[in-house]
């Protein structure tokens, strides 16, 4: 198992800079799943020497921004534990009859 993240949508100001970064980060075993959805913000600054122009942002760089800014590894935590209490579940439902 290996959570993916994948960045949903970009919001972006008229000065070319990121603002905004939807993203979700999942993980499949089997027929178990869990996932986890957020939205990240930022403040561009043309100015910064590791400034990256809207064009030339690339997914992969977007996630490293997105896992900086959240922690990433209880993001991942969590949806393990998704997929362990989809596996054996605490509470469940249904009648006996």
């Amino acid at each position: 198992m290996a959570v993916t993240w994948t960045i949903l949508t970009l919001e972006r100001n008229t000065d070319d800079g990121v603002v905004v970064a939807h993203w979700q980060a999942s993980d499949v075993d089997g027929e178990h799943s869990g996932s986890s959805y957020g939205a990240c913000g930022f403040t561009p600054d043309a100015d910064a020497d590791n400034y990256t122009a809207y064009a030339d942002i690339t997914e992969a760089q977007v996630i490293e921004w997105v896992k900086a800014d959240v922690d990433a590894d209880a993001v991942e935590a969590s949806i393990a534990a998704q997929i362990a209490d989809s596996k054996a579940p605490a509470i469940t439902a249904g009648v006996p009859w």
